[in-house]
């Protein structure tokens, strides 16, 4: 077997030079801030003092000023965050960008590729027009502020102006994952009772055309409520000639060509409340009713631009590539955090191994994209396909690297880090939410790095890690339960349906003091580096004794015959729970019941007996979002002859078939 790297040892040192070129540096100095422990113990010790100096320190205008940084009468967990003050999205992002006399009204706002391989820019004026258009024909239509837009939309650059366009109008914009079917945009739409859905005729993904309309047409019959659709023409089949045949209905039906660019191109940005709901974001969560989480103007747009701004450490010149869906939470973050400061976004429309696995590799080298985020999985499957197909590809444009969604192994971090980065690009490891449209931990850019390390609390994150009884054990470095002792700005100021079930997901664990269980398994080690170690929902508990599956996974993943692994726990008469794992191999390596056993007696060496897997299946695939994230309740469902329930955000639905196939 191959070296497996240790996450004990720092493996990326900045240089001096980097580290008093970065914002956060800059930062300190201007407080007296001496190093990183004092910047953690200052911006997170001191939340209110931090988040009321950010708006004049990132130069986020509000129009009007507000009254206290902050109003907690009703305790952290209904937070009331610049109470008082007036502001929009739209103004910060766009509007100011686009002014005669800005220096960014002509720079490019967003690089745009189509699959095909077709290419956009879009400045800020032509953004601030369209979003202006979009505005008005919200208005047009009868949609003011509080009303909720639907965004069922393929990645173009038209998605940037209907978010946008919202936001000016006051209209709470609500996107949803283009990848997801009818069931999953129907409950969607009702909950959110959108009188308005964006949508398009479809998109390209992986060679062929996907058509989008007919499911959301199935979605608003299930749904109703939409009363107008506007379509956009992304695959040519307004024309009659193009043999691209949607469904379409008169009244309703409108294209986007036909209404949105035949609107007016002057709009005046309303001023709002700093707590006038800005986006509707939901999170699937593991079972039941997706959760509504309603986010505000000015939460996030502190929380995105604080982020972007130190720790993807901003600068003018950078083109920043994150993958993702307008219906994630990192699409929306993406645009508000870049936008806040005139900076460009780089949008791609398809898959990432087409036509070839080097799609990304040649885009971030023939447009020079300088930040790059990417979920592990994602890197997981592309290391499958071999170091060949980088070579070729100038990558030295990318100064930092990101990534989100779930634990890495050390392997595909350091993968990472020395093949894509050229082991000189920190991985900006985040987690957070779309809770809080945000990371609860990220690593600041000055920061040495240890594999698969998350760094710290993020700035003004009073984030610690607790036992079942809510005592923190952050500094004894036990593994315990990530929670949040205060809330941020961009912490949802509740569930769409209610008071009741926020409490009851977030509050509920540790009610004194009020504690945010965000349900993540959390480590600090002894040089203060944080780590994650999965879902705590998702825990294995093995004869009383409990492990993450992302450990299991971790120990799988060490052999060098594993590209990737899933571990799900299924019931067992003796233990309770017996751990089942499933196995992606590398290429070259074939299936033997040598080794099974010797992934077997591998997670016993690392983890201890109780937890080697009962059975190690394999499989060429695991069902996955198109984050990248496997679905591991899926798994488990397949292998326990259960019924799936809700499926609709998987990308790869035939890789259900293949997970039946291995048992």
């Amino acid at each position: 077997m191959e070296t497996v790297p240790d996450t004990d040892e720092v493996v990326h040192e900045p240089s001096r030079e980097f580290v008093e070129s970065t914002n956060v540096y800059a930062f300190m100095q201007e407080y007296g801030i001496d190093d990183y422990d004092g910047l953690i113990e200052r911006t997170c010790g001191e939340v209110d003092w931090f988040w009321d100096e950010l708006p004049d320190y990132l130069g986020v205008e509000f129009y009007e000023g507000y009254d206290e940084v902050r109003d907690d009468a009703d305790g952290p967990q209904f937070t009331r965050w610049y109470p008082g003050g007036r502001i929009n999205v739209a103004h910060n992002v766009v509007d100011r960008h686009a002014a005669p006399e800005s220096e960014t009204r002509n720079k490019v706002a967003c690089i745009w590729e189509g699959e095909p391989g077709e290419v956009r820019e879009i400045t800020f004026h032509e953004l601030h027009r369209q979003a202006n258009k979009v505005a008005n024909a919200l208005e047009e239509r009868g949609v003011g502020t509080g009303d909720t837009v639907g965004l069922y939309m393929p990645m173009v650059p038209e998605v940037i102006s209907i978010l946008y366009g919202c936001f000016k109008v006051g209209a709470i914009a609500v996107p949803i994952f283009s990848g997801f079917g009818v069931d999953a945009v129907a409950t969607r739409i009702e909950d959110a009772e959108c009188s308005v859905l964006f949508t398009g005729d479809g998109f390209y993904r992986r060679g062929g055309e996907i058509v989008l309309k007919d499911t959301a047409d199935e979605a608003i019959e299930a749904a109703g409520h939409v009363e107008h659709a506007i379509v956009f023409d992304r695959l040519g089949a307004s024309d009659p000639e193009s043999g691209v045949d949607v469904p379409w209905e008169d009244g309703r039906d409108e294209w986007w060509h036909e209404t949105v660019e035949r609107a007016d191109d002057g709009y005046e940005t309303k001023a709002l409340p700093s707590e006038q709901e800005s986006m509707l974001l939901y999170s699937s969560g593991t079972t039941g009713k997706p959760k509504g989480i309603v986010h505000t103007h000015a939460g996030v747009q502190m929380q995105c631009a604080k982020e972007i701004y130190f720790g993807f450490d901003h600068k003018p010149w950078d083109r920043f590539f994150w993958v993702s869906d307008i219906g994630w939470m990192m699409g929306p973050w993406t645009l508000i955090g870049n936008h806040t400061f005139g900076g460009t976004i780089f949008m791609y429309e398809g898959a990432p191994d087409y036509p070839d696995p080097d799609r990304f590799w040649e885009m971030i080298d023939r447009h020079g994209l300088t930040v790059f985020g990417i979920s592990p999985t994602a890197i997981r499957a592309l290391r499958k396909h071999g170091d060949e197909w980088l070579d070729g590809h100038n990558l030295s444009s990318l100064r930092l690297l990101g990534s989100t969604g779930e634990p890495w192994d050390p392997e595909s971090w350091m993968w990472f880090y020395e093949n894509v980065g050229g082991g000189e690009a920190p991985i900006i490891n985040i987690s957070g939410g779309t809770e809080i449209c945000g990371c609860f931990l990220m690593p600041m850019p000055t920061q040495p790095l240890k594999p698969c390390t998350l760094g710290g609390p993020g700035l003004g994150m009073a984030v610690d890690i607790v036992n079942s009884a809510g005592e923190s054990i952050a500094d004894v470095h036990e593994r315990g339960f990530l929670v949040a002792r205060d809330s941020c700005p961009s912490m949802t100021k509740s569930l769409w349906d209610g008071d009741e079930r926020y409490l009851e997901e977030y509050w509920s664990t540790f009610e004194e003091p009020p504690l945010w269980d965000h349900g993540d398994w959390a480590q600090k080690d002894e040089d203060g580096f944080w780590f994650l170690h999965g879902r705590a929902d998702d825990a294995l508990n093995v004869a009383g004794r409990k492990v993450g599956p992302a450990e299991v996974e971790g120990a799988l993943i060490e052999h060098d015959a594993v590209n990737q692994a899933a571990a799900v726990g299924v019931p067992d008469d003796t233990t309770g729970t017996a751990v089942v794992a499933y196995v992606v191999l590398e290429e070259g390596h074939a299936v033997s019941d040598a080794l099974r056993e010797e992934l077997r007696e591998l997670v016993g060496e690392e983890l201890g007996k109780p937890f080697r897997p009962r059975e190690v299946l394999f499989v060429d695939e695991f069902p996955k979002t198109q984050s990248g994230k496997i679905i591991r309740r899926a798994i488990a469902s397949i292998y326990a002859g259960e019924e799936l329930g809700d499926m609709s955000s998987i990308e790869n639905p035939d890789a259900l078939e293949k997970i039946q196939a291995a048992k």
